[in-house]
């Protein structure tokens, strides 16, 4: 039931949020798991945990797989649409990026302990690409 109560006040958060007049977005950081990996796996050079089998993208714009674990777009590409924003980009396909327009550090198969997966980023080590790329940068614009 909780979870249940967790998503419906998040759905309606976001459909309200919809409707309002306030300033835009400016950018989009997402972390998490597989839900929300647009491709960063795709990046790591020894992981089994890749998206890039044929299905993986036949529902997505030119029907190729991009490294999201879905046949199409995911709940980030999604809310990302709603915010008027672009869909973020993986944080290991340009690692020097300033990323002033938002980012993914999503990592399919990430936990919240480095042991839990060796073919993931854990959510730990998400977290240091974070704070090593976007504070001087980003702190100075806001």
């Amino acid at each position: 039931m909780a979870k249940f109560s967790c998503f419906f006040l998040s759905f309606l958060v976001l459909f309200f949020a919809s409707y309002s007049k306030a300033q835009s977005v400016p950018a989009m950081y997402v972390f998490g798991d597989s839900l929300v990996d647009v491709g960063n796996n795709h990046y790591l050079a020894l992981s089994r945990l890749r998206a890039d089998i044929p299905h993986n993208g036949i529902d997505y714009p030119g029907r190729i797989p991009t490294g999201r674990f879905s046949n199409g777009n995911n709940s980030a590409d999604f809310l990302a649409e709603k915010l008027g924003l672009a869909t973020a980009p993986p944080f290991l396909s340009r690692p020097n990026d300033i990323f002033l327009r938002g980012v993914s550090f999503a990592s399919g198969g990430a936990g919240i302990l480095s042991a839990t997966n060796a073919d993931a980023i854990a959510i730990a080590q998400l977290g240091e690409c974070q704070s090593d790329t976007l504070p001087t940068e980003l702190s100075r614009r806001m």
